[in-house]
């Protein structure tokens, strides 16, 4: 198994249950390096002393809190755990509600719960009790340096934190230009709201997070293959080659029509069936190369006469 980034318990009334933290979710961002385009050496993050400028060992960096102007108070790694001991080892519940109430702005990061030895079976327990409620644990952890709201959820065998954030760490929407709730003053239509209810009733499905793919990582991943199998290494690309246009956005004429149109399945409009349309029926695809045929002979014929036509003048 792997290491635990935390280890604690889980409180709620009586029962402490001792677990371990783990982490759930992998980034998935490419890794980029900071390069010096004049001979792309990679750039380095160096700690430096502001007042002497010179580079700093990390066995001589500490963490301080700056309480005036150029006075710190220094922080030691005991200080963060003997300022509550209790916050930094426990998980506390404080209440227990539906998940469906909680704001999903409030949601931060996932973490899965798995038990010590000795909590195998208090752990099970809660697990199960909230599987059959359907109900969340609300607490607090402090992780690091920092204290976090947290929820605990059952899924499938695990429990998981998902660490929350506190009330005031959110905006509110205030400040900015939106619609107000009055539709008829913003020209929304009963049809066009009908339409849309039907369009999104047609788009209705079951959450199924692996049909859904990273597609900006997966073309990124296969520009940087492109470009190296061209031998673009080392090398700037021009600046006119990394700024591509961005698409021309079609003007919405009539809202109701594109809804219409959406509903239908009508993504846009058919093109017109010419002789050069591979999608059109393959009997106009012959009529037009016959008509094409018909008027190069007569042209042809034309060419043919026009001499024996003066020459016998």
């Amino acid at each position: 198994m792997a290491r635990a980034i935390w280890t604690g318990t889980v409180g709620f009334g009586l029962v402490q249950i001792p677990v371990g933290l783990h982490a759930a979710e992998t980034s998935a961002e490419l890794e980029m390096t900071m390069l010096d385009k004049r001979n792309f050496s990679p750039v380095g993050y160096e700690r430096v002393n502001k007042k002497t400028g010179k580079p700093v060992p990390w066995e001589y960096i500490v963490k301080g809190h700056e309480h005036s102007d150029g006075k710190f108070v220094v922080l030691t790694e005991e200080d963060f755990v003997e300022a509550n001991v209790k916050a930094t080892r426990q998980i506390d519940i404080l209440d227990f509600v539906e998940l469906s109430e909680v704001d999903p702005r409030y949601f931060d990061r996932p973490y899965y719960l798995a038990p010590l030895k000795a909590g195998k079976k208090a752990y099970a327990l809660l697990r199960e009790v909230l599987k059959r409620t359907g109900k969340a644990g609300i607490g607090k952890v402090v992780i690091r340096t920092r204290q976090h709201l947290a929820a605990v959820v059952a899924h499938e065998n695990a429990l998981v934190l998902l660490l929350l954030r506190f009330a005031d760490e959110l905006h509110d929407a205030k400040g900015l230009d939106l619609p107000g709730s009055n539709l008829k003053t913003l020209g929304v239509t009963p049809k066009e709201l009908s339409m849309a209810e039907r369009l999104i009733g047609g788009m209705v499905s079951k959450f199924e997070p692996e049909k859904y793919e990273d597609e900006y990582r997966r073309d990124l991943k296969r520009l940087i293959q492109r470009k190296a199998k061209a031998g673009e290494l080392n090398s700037i690309p021009e600046a006119a080659r990394r700024q591509p246009k961005a698409p021309t956005a079609a003007p919405i004429i009539d809202l109701a029509e594109l809804l219409a149109q959406s509903v239908g399945g009508a993504k846009r409009p058919p093109r017109p069936a010419n002789q050069n349309d591979r999608s059109a029926p393959k009997s106009k695809r012959l009529k037009a190369r016959a008509a094409r045929s018909t008027v190069t002979t007569a042209r042809a014929a034309k060419v043919h006469s026009e001499p024996h036509q003066r020459k016998s003048a």
